[in-house]
């Protein structure tokens, strides 16, 4: 399902959860051709900061994919504009819960504003962003 411009409000919502598994990281260095040991080799990565592996910073921040483009605004949207920070690691069987908030609405270009949090099975923020997104000009799904 998904929403069309008019049909978002401001505050609406959607989230999805995802386990980062030891497989993720070696599927998304292999698409992205970013092997550093930080990410790939356990014992290079226990001599540093991180004391292990840690998932690509960008495995974190994909995580709000399908909740922009399955859940809110949903299929047939598409990602205009993406800025995040991080705060902390995502190690091997973190539990990440991407969250999305319909922060603004510009009537103009009829693109959304979105706040973007990525929390682990801690509570803790370990990424904040803000997306700006194209809803799609009639309902789908």
């Amino acid at each position: 399902m998904s929403k069309t411009f008019d049909q978002l409000a401001i505050g609406d919502t959607a989230s999805v959860t995802r386990t980062i598994a030891a497989r993720d990281i070696d599927l998304y260095a292999e698409l992205t051709d970013d092997y550093n040991p930080v990410h790939m080799d356990e014992a290079y990565a226990k001599t540093t900061v991180f004391g292990g592996r840690i998932a690509h910073g960008t495995i974190t921040l994909g995580l709000i994919a399908p909740v922009i483009g399955m859940k809110l605004p949903g299929q047939g949207s598409v990602l205009l504009e993406i800025t995040s920070k991080f705060f902390k690691p995502v190690k091997i069987g973190d539990t990440i819960t991407a969250s999305a908030t319909v922060s603004g609405k510009d009537a103009e270009r009829r693109n959304i504003s979105m706040t973007l949090r990525f929390v682990n099975q801690k509570g803790e923020e370990v990424a904040l962003g803000e997306a700006r997104v194209k809803p799609p000009k009639a309902p789908m799904g």
